[in-house]
């Protein structure tokens, strides 16, 4: 067991009983969020250089799906802030000082439409963002865009445009409250915007790529997107499991109008509970499985090769489909019981939905996969 996991088992309770505040406020408490610094559990993936933690991605995920089962929205900040902090191996040191130097730092960023023009000493930067989630405790803001120079777009060596991710602190850009969602409510995934900001050069790089990297470990030879969907898929088994954990508990005290006993007592439940089982430890077993043999081909050959990329697209998508069959299993056995707000199961089953609808849970993704699989080149595959 690693520290972070212990932590992250020891504040699992503080995290279980803040949920319904994260739910009715739409954004994790200040308190919340202080205990989580305290823990250090925003600098998991950080450089060891800045302070952070550093660690393995499985046990990242498995401190990831400890507090999904408490609570998803924590467990998604978490997850979506940890993996952002990784653009510190692409910054010059000192800017990755300034930004991560103090202990409270969360960087938070999210899609939109943008572009960045040079200028001298940096760029002048434009464009608007949503889906920022935990941009409500953020520090600094990020944002990608395509570089323009002299008004046309700036192109590498094989004739695609460059992206750049550029970051500015959070002051900069105001949030707009767009975050009225039918689960993940706690996230505080908001919009923000900027116009002709300018932003420093050593608060920009071109990150997921070995050219300009500051930092040697094997972490950093992973992708953003790759680690976000190992991060979300955690997530998505976390939900499942206190799904699962919660229709145990039921089981063992509702007796069902017209019934004679209690539902434990039923063959049929008996045996959708022991299939529901099954498939959660099946899609767990898979993802870990498949996380441990990447991390140790990342390490053994100092690169992400791209059977390792398809493996874990392969496993958080699928993974994540079968995370939501198992809840829509649990929420189902549960009867009535499982509609009313406050519950056990309402929240979860709507979390888990939200969940189900991101990018890293796309049905494309399996077709990525399928074309890889018949040798299709490596021009003709989608990695987000």
């Amino acid at each position: 067991m690693t520290d972070f996991l212990a932590r992250a088992e020891a504040l699992a309770p503080r995290i279980a009983a803040s949920s319904d505040e994260i739910e009715r406020e739409r954004r994790l408490p200040q308190a919340l969020v202080d205990a989580l610094h305290a823990a250090r559990l925003y600098r998991m993936l950080l450089p060891r250089s800045l302070g952070g933690g550093e660690i393995e991605l499985p046990d990242f995920m498995r401190v990831i799906e400890t507090v999904a089962t408490a609570d998803a929205s924590t467990a998604w900040c978490l997850a979506q802030n940890n993996v952002a902090s990784i653009v510190a191996a692409w910054l010059p040191p000192d800017a990755a000082r300034e930004i991560f130097g103090s202990d409270d730092a969360v960087v938070a960023w999210g899609p939109g439409p943008a572009r960045a023009d040079i200028v001298p000493g940096g760029y002048r930067v434009s464009g608007s963002w949503a889906f920022a989630s935990g941009s409500r405790q953020a520090t600094w803001l990020g944002a990608h865009l395509p570089v323009f120079d002299g008004g046309k777009p700036v192109c590498d060596a094989s004739g695609a445009p460059v992206e750049r991710t550029v970051l500015f602190p959070a002051g900069a850009a105001p949030l707009r409250d767009i975050w009225h969602v039918v689960g993940l409510r706690g996230t505080g995934s908001d919009a923000y915007e900027v116009k002709d900001l300018f932003v420093p050069e050593k608060f920009s790089c071109i990150r997921d790529v070995p050219e300009g990297k500051h930092e040697a470990g094997p972490l950093y030879d992973m992708t953003t997107h790759l680690l976000f969907a190992c991060g979300f898929a955690a997530v998505a088994l976390g939900i499942a499991r206190g799904l699962v954990d919660a229709l145990v508990a039921l089981l063992a005290e509702k007796t069902p109008r017209g019934y004679r006993g209690k539902l434990r007592d039923s063959a049929a439940t008996q045996t959708d509970l022991a299939i529901a089982e099954a498939r959660l430890r099946a899609a767990r077993m898979y993802l870990y499985g498949t996380a441990e043999e990447a991390w140790h081909a990342v390490g053994r050959d100092r690169g992400f090769a791209m059977a390792q990329r398809m493996a874990i697209r392969l496993a958080a998508t699928h993974v994540i489909a079968e995370a939501a069959a198992v809840a829509d299993a649990a929420y189902h056995a549960a009867g009535a019981t499982a509609i009313f707000e406050g519950g056990a199961f309402e929240r979860r089953f709507r979390d888990m939905h939200a969940l189900a609808q991101q990018v890293q849970a796309r049905r494309t993704h399996y077709e990525t996969v399928g074309r890889y699989l018949l040798g299709f080149s490596d021009a003709d595959l989608q990695f987000l």
